[in-house]
């Protein structure tokens, strides 16, 4: 479980670098207004993506370790979670927020998408990685 905890922390860092790059890079090269755009957008991605990562955590925690649990079990034992509520709560708070930000500010549409892509690139990025070092370690 460990690897898995420095994989999702690892994408985490990730996402923030690749965030302030992107914020910078769009400050620079274009304007303000898109760079700000691109950091809200970030933010909300991030923190959405960091939220559940504890939600996930935490859930993992609650399962029984060295017992075999029936499939019935494991569904209670979700539905008591909550888990799934809070990810569908959490995506409509985000779709709102979006809708906000869009309506009734200037916020750039193009700029906050791509803020919105940073834990996207950063879990690809993460995966290309990982298929990197499966071929290149003499695992095949």
């Amino acid at each position: 479980m460990t690897r898995g905890i420095i994989s999702l922390q690892k994408m985490q860092v990730v996402s923030w670098v690749y965030l302030a790059v992107l914020t910078l890079g769009a400050w620079g090269l274009f304007s303000w207004a898109l760079a700000w755009s691109v950091l809200v957008g970030g933010l909300i991605a991030i923190l959405s993506f960091w939220v559940s990562q504890r939600d996930l955590t935490q859930f993992l925690e609650t399962l029984p370790v060295g017992e075999e649990m029936t499939e019935g079990q494991a569904k209670s034992q979700f539905k008591k979670s909550g888990f799934l509520l809070r990810f569908w709560i959490r995506i409509v708070i985000i779709g709102v927020v979006v809708l906000l930000l869009i309506r009734f500010s200037s916020i750039n549409a193009f700029g906050l998408i791509m803020g919105l892509s940073t834990v996207v690139f950063a879990v690809a990025l993460t995966a290309v990685e990982i298929v990197r070092h499966y071929y290149f370690s003499g695992r095949r």
